[in-house]
């Protein structure tokens, strides 16, 4: 029960090349996209007709829109000839889960009745299926995760200039949608690790395609939470109202994710162009993660040592000196 099937990549099928991925602010490894399912053959009629006709039609929407969407995720926002968005996608993977979700109730023995094939994108292996219901969860959970991380790449991708000096910028509304996002993304990865992961043998968990394994999806979650983290990290810095601390203990929580996002991803087989990307990205953003707080801390012992000074001239000279309150502004304008 449960058997994997891997086909090797020069079988063809959807994947997608590295070669060009497109304008990034958020990176996110290729899309698993699913291959078409005959549920009526596989469960006959230990179902009703209804739910079986249900399963079919909303996974069948979802194959068409992935392979529709998939090539095209990292570089549009346009809408295909079927209308399908990223929003449209994620839509129907969350009006399938529940329904796909009454296979598994009860130990159910329709768990291992329905084979499901997924193309890979950071395996070597073009294809990789299994008979196993909560390998069609974790596929989902993780797609559904990667559509909210694509979202959120689109949201932060600077739309036009300011004020004539060519500075690319994102709106404040954006920034927000983004961190939301982030956490939504973060919550799907978690559930994957906590509640579907568990279901597999340790046999079956060795024989998922490196997309799936355990580091690449608790490093995606970090990822996520970092990257919701340096969002709100750069919301502080353009607020007046934002303490020092807080910015500090941003900073903090901000190399801990990226630490430990490198961490998941340093022992893992990420031989191909799609795995190596997102291995170099989370090392790129861990080093810069770790510049912001080292600048942070840099400015934070300027700023006292300039209040120890002023501190003691006002003591020596009150009238003379400059009053510590024009003191409390200069973080606003540090960058950090």
């Amino acid at each position: 029960m449960g058997c994997f099937a891997s086909t090797p990549k020069d079988t063809g099928g959807n994947r997608r090349k590295p070669t060009s991925i497109g304008e990034v602010s958020v990176y996110v490894p290729g899309l698993r996209i699913p291959r078409p399912v005959e549920f009526s053959q596989a469960i006959g009629d230990q179902l009703p007709k209804t739910l079986v006709e249900r399963l079919t039609a909303l996974r069948t929407r979802i194959v068409v829109m992935a392979n529709q969407e998939g090539p095209t995720i990292t570089r549009t926002r346009r809408k295909t000839q079927h209308g399908s968005t990223l929003s449209d996608l994620h839509q129907a993977l969350v009006d399938y889960l529940p329904v796909l979700l009454e296979l598994t109730k009860d130990g159910s023995h329709l768990q291992f009745n329905v084979h499901f094939v997924w193309v890979n994108q950071e395996d070597e292996e073009e294809e990789t299926a299994m008979s196993n219901i909560w390998y069609e969860v974790l596929s989902v959970l993780h797609l559904m995760a990667m559509l909210q991380m694509s979202q959120a790449n689109l949201l932060l991708l600077p739309r036009g200039f300011s004020d004539g000096h060519n500075h690319p910028k994102v709106s404040e509304e954006n920034r927000r949608a983004s961190i939301d996002i982030f956490l939504k993304a973060a919550g799907y990865l978690e559930c994957a690790v906590k509640n579907v992961l568990p279901q597999f043998s340790a046999e079956q968990r060795r024989s998922l395609p490196v997309d799936l394994a355990e580091g690449v999806l608790r490093a995606l979650c970090l990822q996520a939470l970092g990257q919701g983290v340096d969002i709100q990290l750069g919301m502080a810095i353009d607020s007046s109202k934002a303490t020092l601390a807080v910015k500090r203990r941003l900073a903090c929580e901000m190399v801990k994710y990226w630490q430990q996002a490198q961490d998941n991803l340093m022992n893992l087989p990420l031989a191909n162009g799609w795995g190596e990307k997102h291995r170099l990205f989370v090392k790129w953003k861990y080093v810069e993660a770790k510049e912001t707080q080292r600048n942070h801390m840099a400015w934070q012992l300027l700023l006292y040592k300039l209040r120890m000074s002023v501190s003691k001239k006002v003591r020596k000279h009150p009238k003379r000196s400059t009053p510590l309150h024009l003191l409390q502004g200069h973080h606003r304008f540090s960058g950090l």
